[in-house]
């Protein structure tokens, strides 16, 4: 039913899916831009205990993500609990370099998440887009990216427009989300998406923009008031 609506109003994919679901959106001529990864929110590539499971993880999804036609899949940093920035970040670098060969090997863009541990996602360690990049750095592949999650660097940093034109090279992914709130993104919130939309297109982005906002209204009304806000 979903991707019969999301059709019908004129997006392209329907994302973040499990495997069992990859095959669901080419029934209804769409996209899955993104694949669910390996691992989870708290738990991530921070802590070397955790790289093991999560290399196992991907060397078996990554061939099917890409013999599914998915560009890309979802990666975290996972939570804190007392560890330094610094530490998480070479962490993160050690682990991710056991992954993405696996991923070049297979075209598929590994991106990985930034999230707010402020109110949804307290103590997640890739909660800044300089901390994503460092590692992005300490890796310097095509196939490791940033998720931007618009939403959840708003409460974090603000500055959404610059931050994006200033780290555009490293950006595969936008995610959209209303502040506060992480409803519609009209003009109940505080960001103007529309703005927002017409810089990343200024920057000749060619990838998806997906709606992660949890509406508050009838969910396929705000579906589709939100891809005519995003439509530039």
């Amino acid at each position: 039913d979903l991707c019969a609506a999301a059709k019908s109003i004129g997006y392209r994919s329907v994302e973040l899916l499990s495997e069992a679901d990859w095959p669901v959106p080419k029934r209804h001529g769409l996209e899955c831009a993104m694949a669910n990864g390996f691992g989870s929110i708290p738990v991530g590539f921070n802590r070397p205990d955790n790289h093991d499971k999560l290399v196992a993880d991907a060397e078996r999804m990554l061939p099917l993500v890409a013999a599914a036609g998915i560009p890309n899949i979802v990666v975290f940093s996972g939570n804190r609990a007392g560890m330094s920035d610094g530490e998480g970040i070479a962490n993160c670098i050690a682990g991710l370099k056991r992954v993405v060969p696996t991923a070049e090997r297979h075209g598929v863009t590994l991106c990985l998440e930034m999230l707010n541990s402020k109110v949804d996602h307290m103590d997640y360690h890739a909660d800044h887009t300089a901390w994503a990049v460092q590692v992005l750095q300490g890796i310097n592949s095509p196939r490791l990216k940033l998720l931007y999650d618009i939403y959840h660097m708003q409460i974090m940093e603000g500055d959404v427009i610059r931050t994006i034109r200033d780290n555009f090279a490293h950006v595969a992914h936008f995610h959209t989300g209303g502040v506060p709130g992480r409803a519609e993104i009209d003009d109940t919130q505080e960001l103007n998406y529309r703005r927002v939309m017409l810089a990343i297109a200024d920057l000749g982005f060619t990838g998806f923009v997906a709606q992660e906002f949890v509406p508050r209204r009838d969910p396929l009304a705000s579906m589709r008031q939100a891809f005519e806000i995003c439509d530039v």
